[in-house]
């Protein structure tokens, strides 16, 4: 038995990683001031965009998940002739469409393959689930790493989506974001309420700079620092203390939304990455995509991790 495991544009995991263990990855359209791009998280092409100047605010960027029909085609061609079971874990299902569009393709997948498998000379049945992986950016690219180290263990279909989701509830993400009008205007575009205005004008007037942590997409201020960098110091600090103390998956995601010269000067990025060698963890460490960084912002940062129940100030 085959199984395969999709995720969306929106999930933040190293270019090599997903190439090494053949993550298909679902596109996500993006219009910035009003021309189309498909994000394949291709790393050329997303490197062009951060040199490009495109993602840089200013510009009117939005992005919209691919229609069910376009899935279904997807599905049919890439996904149904290759393999006997297909996982495909999408953004949370409370801040896009794709859980809900890619749920309708796998439908309609599932009445037709039939014809799609047997032109490709793939015996026996095809099974199909998607799962709302509760998460966004490093924190959807940790949920796929996980899965599969379940993959791997060769689970029943059952088994492996109840894993999925009941480790999906312990995954715990810091979010930077760079600039807080920024996502407030994504926000507003949404019909997001969640970010005031009153904590955006706090956040450029005294150029506060967030720490946002929580289980999944729940999130809430966690500290406020005066620059970036100290925001960094403070997540690095708490990450390294926790995989100090012991993580539920070997796995740390760390997604930023920066160049790799950028990236590579963060402080306590050595640090970090000594601690997870260290400890028997991999740090999957990646340039935050275009979908991540339209709604996120260019220049946020977005750490996950996997652990028991805590709280942000027990490792500060």
């Amino acid at each position: 038995m085959k199984v395969g495991l999709i995720v969306d544009s929106a999930c933040d995991l190293p270019f090599e990683f997903s190439r090494k263990h053949d993550v298909f990855i679902l596109p996500v359209t993006a219009v910035i001031d009003g021309e189309t791009y498909i994000d394949r998280h291709d790393p050329v092409r997303t490197q062009e965009f951060y040199q490009s100047g495109l993602l840089q605010k200013g510009r009117h960027a939005e992005t919209q998940a691919f229609s069910a029909e376009q899935i279904h085609e997807l599905f049919m061609e890439k996904i149904v002739p290759e393999y006997d079971v297909a996982i495909c874990e999408t953004v949370t299902r409370s801040r896009s469409l794709i859980f809900q569009n890619a749920s309708e393709a796998m439908n309609s997948v599932m009445a037709n393959y039939e014809q799609a498998r047997a032109a490709s000379g793939r015996e026996g049945k095809f099974s199909m689930r998607v799962i709302d992986s509760k998460q966004i950016f490093a924190g959807q690219g940790l949920l796929a790493a996980h899965t599969l180290r379940l993959i791997d263990q060769k689970l029943s279909k059952n088994a492996l989506r109840n894993e999925v989701e009941r480790f999906s509830d312990k995954i715990y993400t810091c979010v930077i974001p760079r600039d807080l009008h920024y996502i407030r205007e994504r926000a507003r575009r949404r019909g997001d309420k969640s970010i005031s205005g009153v904590v955006a004008f706090l956040g450029k007037a005294l150029n506060i700079t967030p720490v946002i942590f929580g289980q999944g997409v729940e999130g809430q201020p966690v500290a406020k620092t005066r620059s970036f960098d100290a925001a960094v110091e403070k997540v690095v600090n708490y990450a390294v203390a926790r995989v100090e103390a012991g993580l539920l998956t070997p796995y740390v995601s760390l997604s930023c939304g920066l160049t790799w010269a950028e990236i590579e000067a963060l402080p306590g990025l050595n640090t970090l990455r000594s601690a997870c060698e260290k400890n028997g963890v991999e740090l999957l460490l990646s340039q935050m995509g275009i979908t991540s960084s339209i709604y996120i912002g260019p220049g946020s940062l977005c750490l996950a991790l996997a652990a028991d129940p805590h709280s942000f100030s027990d490792y500060q």
